[in-house]
């Protein structure tokens, strides 16, 4: 084994540190040019000839490229490179921009049309198996260039600092001076932050995808950010730049062919359609190279319209007739690190100071290469159970076994610096903190808090103010106690319930739960069991116009297991009493009732991703089609006043065309037997129902023109189509906007509405409405929808009929 990783690492380090060839030439021209200049952090490497050429070898991983009369630039250091060079005279650039046309080369276009045809016949997916391992590094510190500059610009502020008469201070902000110090200084020793990863991907058609993380660590942290090892690329997908859906972005150019290890390559360079005038050196964002026999992808570099914000790389290489990506190199500006210096104003007749800043640019660096790889595999049933990625190891033990690239004294220093600075500062609680927060927790040492109940509102409750705090891994790996309580500013009434949960394994989903409650709901509200958290806020202004609610006291026992990295399953069964909270009587038998009902919960998402934490299942890539089925059954000889059976069922997909991105969302449900109305189902409408104007948020099953609490069915289907136009636009900022086509709709019938005695109506004919969603309006992070109901329930009145909606653009479709 030792024999074979030493092979392995000799032939990466022959690949990677061999002889590389550049061509530099004129941009819009494609004539060479000699004795243009070659760097790699500043040392020379040599001059191109009379061709434009130069063979060199380097360890680096980016070289400069410096030519007299032209604007200098940089390339990823590859086998074979070509850059074009734009000229320094303004005149010459802007007859140059005459030259190249604000529409897209049709031949460019055709070519990128075999690329996206062709890909997934490219893609290793088309194999039947295939292995391979990666080691990834991201950090975040100056730029190479800065870096120099920084301490030059520190060993002088101290200096002068010292000179500076010392200033009466209280002690902490004393402290406050040493921080900043302490942080400034570990700045010109060592990154801000740095991570490294070893991966192992399986991939068999049978059995589907596994990644196993051999290793990783990060400075400053005792253990991994879970999120950060989900950290996707462009390994399976279409590059961004090239997308069908985003070609109204950008404009391509083929400009020419070029030989890479005996293949021919078409050369398409591309710029942003926005990108009217060369700024700061470039014509284009970046170029493309296409294998003329396959039409896959050899190399993608995108670069921002202004060099300092950065530039992303991608290569492949063929193996078996597949292409596998072999590297990626990133550098993405974050931002900068800016100081405030005071000198004596020159202008100033009272010798007065003006602030000068001086900025230093962050940046995130990273880099990734794949290595080892098999296109055929033994297909062990047992290599692919559990989730989708699973955690080796993470304490850094074994990552130089898998290194492709030796650390740097500066990335050394990061480890000893920042591990002691994440101590100091316990950094992994703050992280948590920011993490959790994703998944609707925050969490502050051995409790986590749940987001969504901390603020409610409903036309029942009003504002509803509470707090629900649950014990996490920290307190005990397998006992996790709950507990809550809220307040209804309308109702005046306080809310409360606890539990605790019991796992039965670490491995997986798997536990025990048991609680008490003493709460209030909507009736008729349909479950979400089993939903994500993006999902719950979606759907969390469904009642905002609903007041017909029903109090809820009693006990629950369930439990829960994830039989797959797909299908889950919870079984419970609870005993409470129910008490209609609005004016309502059933059947002449009152509004108080007791039920005791057992229900069976299942979710099934094939294409999701998984992985297990300390803290709990983590999905790391929601993918569709996912289904969900809950299956509740009243039982009157075990306590309940009712015997009743309530199916309900949502599915819901998304995919691409040709055409556009299409989601579709089907649910409906099914009450059978004897219940309250709060055991049926409310047609969730989100409008006030009075005369003003209809403005409301968005919510995952209701609608945006219908009036809140009005319609009950024992039985109904909805539908929620919506239709992505395939044209992307720019707006304010950096923001790219785009059009959705929406269209619901939504009907039933309810058996005998005259046994619920209270003010309401079924819906049994169709209830539609068509609507028009504007992506990031105006740059910012919200839609903004138009909607107009049509059909049997639309009025003459247009008032009535028209409702505008506000969502949060990252909760999706």
């Amino acid at each position: 084994m030792k024999k074979h990783i030493v092979i392995l690492f000799s032939f990466l380090g022959l690949f990677f540190f061999g002889q590389s060839k550049i061509t530099v030439l004129k941009t819009g021209e494609r004539t060479p040019i000699s004795n243009a200049s070659i760097f790699c952090k500043g040392k020379l490497l040599g001059k191109t000839n009379i061709d434009g050429t130069l063979t060199f070898k380097t360890k680096c991983e980016k070289v400069e490229v410096k030519a007299t009369g032209f604007y200098e630039d940089e390339a990823v250091v590859d086998k074979v490179m070509e850059l074009g060079l734009s000229k320094t005279d303004p005149k010459t650039q802007s007859i140059e921009g005459v030259t190249i046309s604000d529409k897209s080369d049709p031949r460019a276009l055709a070519i990128l049309q075999k690329v996206n045809n062709n890909f997934k016949n490219n893609s290793p997916h088309s194999l039947d198996s295939y292995s391979f391992k990666s080691y990834e590094k991201i950090s975040f510190d100056f730029d190479e260039d800065s870096i120099k500059q920084y301490n030059q610009y520190l060993t002088h502020r101290l200096d002068s600092l010292k000179l500076v008469p010392t200033k009466t201070q209280s002690a902490e902000q004393k402290k406050d001076s040493l921080e900043k110090l302490n942080v400034m200084k570990l700045m010109t020793q060592s990154k801000l932050f740095l991570w490294e990863r070893a991966s192992e991907y399986l991939y068999s058609k049978k059995y589907g995808e596994k990644v196993n993380i051999l290793d990783n660590r990060v400075a400053g942290l005792k253990q991994p950010v879970y999120e950060m090892l989900a950290l996707r690329s462009n390994r399976n997908k279409i590059p961004k730049e090239i997308q069908e859906e985003n070609r109204t972005l950008y404009r391509y150019f083929l400009t020419d062919s070029i030989e890479i290890d005996g293949r021919k390559n078409y050369v398409i360079r591309f710029r942003q359609a926005d990108y009217k005038n060369p700024i700061q050196k470039r014509k284009f964002n970046g170029y493309i190279y296409v294998d003329a026999a396959t039409y896959g992808l050899k190399k993608i570099e995108s670069n921002s319209k202004k060099k300092s914000e950065g530039s992303i790389t991608s290569i492949w290489q063929p193996i078996d007739n597949k292409w596998f990506l072999l590297k990626e190199n990133f550098k993405i500006k974050m931002g900068s690190t800016v100081f405030d210096e005071k000198q004596k104003d020159k202008k100033s007749k009272d010798n007065s100071e003006e602030k000068l800043k001086k900025k230093f640019g962050n940046y995130v660096f990273v880099m990734a290469d794949y290595f080892d790889f098999k296109t055929s595999i033994n297909e062990n049933k047992k290599d692919f159970t559990g989730y989708s990625m699973s955690v080796k190891n993470s304490d850094g033990d074994v990552l130089e076994k898998y290194r492709t690239d030796s650390l740097t004294e500066r990335e050394r220093m990061t480890y000893t610096k920042i591990d002691s600075v994440g101590k100091k500062y316990n950094l992994d609680q703050k992280l948590n903190v920011l993490t959790g927060f994703t998944k609707g927790k925050i969490r502050v040492g051995n409790v986590d808090f749940d987001v969504l109940q901390m603020l409610k509102y409903n036309q029942y409750e009003g504002f509803r103010l509470g707090i629900a705090a649950k014990m996490n891994e920290k307190f005990n790996k397998y006992i996790s106690p709950d507990a809550y309580i809220a307040y209804g500013f309308k109702d005046g009434e306080w809310k409360y319930g606890a539990g605790i949960d019991l796992k039965t394994t670490l491995d997986k989903t798997s536990y025990f739960r048991a609680e008490y409650y003493n709460d209030v709901d909507a009736a008729g509200r349909f479950p979400e069991n089993l939903w994500n958290f993006k999902m719950k806020i979606n759907n969390s202004g469904v009642d905002l116009h609903n007041d017909r609610f029903y109090h809820l006291k009693g006990f629950k026992l369930s439990y829960e297991n994830d039989l797959s990295n797909a299908l889950t399953v919870r079984v419970s069964a609870k005993r409470d009493q129910e008490e209609a909270k609005f004016d309502y009587n059933y059947n002449n038998l009152g509004n108080s009732f007791e039920n005791f009902a057992t229900q069976l919960t299942l979710k099934y998402s094939p294409n999701s991703k998984s992985m297990m934490t300390p803290s709990g299942k983590l999905t790391y890539e929601q993918n569709y089609p996912e289904f969900y089925f809950n299956y509740e059954q009243g039982i009157k000889t075990l306590g309940g006043d009712f015997d009743y059976s309530r199916f309900d069922f949502l599915v819901q997909h998304s995919f691409k065309t040709k055409i556009g991105v299409t989601g579709i969302r089907v649910y409906t449900g099914l009450v059978t037997g004897n219940a309250p109305i709060w055991h049926q189902y409310a047609i969730n409408g989100l409008g006030s129902g009075n005369s003003t104007l209809n403005f409301n948020l968005t919510s995952y099953l209701g609608f945006a023109t219908m009036e809140g609490g009005k319609y009950y069915n024992d039985k109904f289907v909805g539908y929620y189509l919506t239709h992505r136009v395939p044209f992307y636009f720019s707006t304010f900022g950096k923001k790219i906007s785009s059009f959705d086509m929406v269209y619901r709709g939504i009907t039933g019938d309810m058996k005998n509405t005259a046994i619920h005695q209270f003010e309401f109506e079924k819906l049994n004919h169709f209830y539609q409405e068509i609507g028009l969603e504007a992506n990031n309006f105006l740059g910012s992070p919200f839609n903004l929808g138009f909607f107009y109901r049509v059909g049997y329930y639309a009025t003459p009145t247009f008032k009535e009929n028209f409702a505008i909606q506000l969502k949060l653009n990252f909760l999706g479709f």
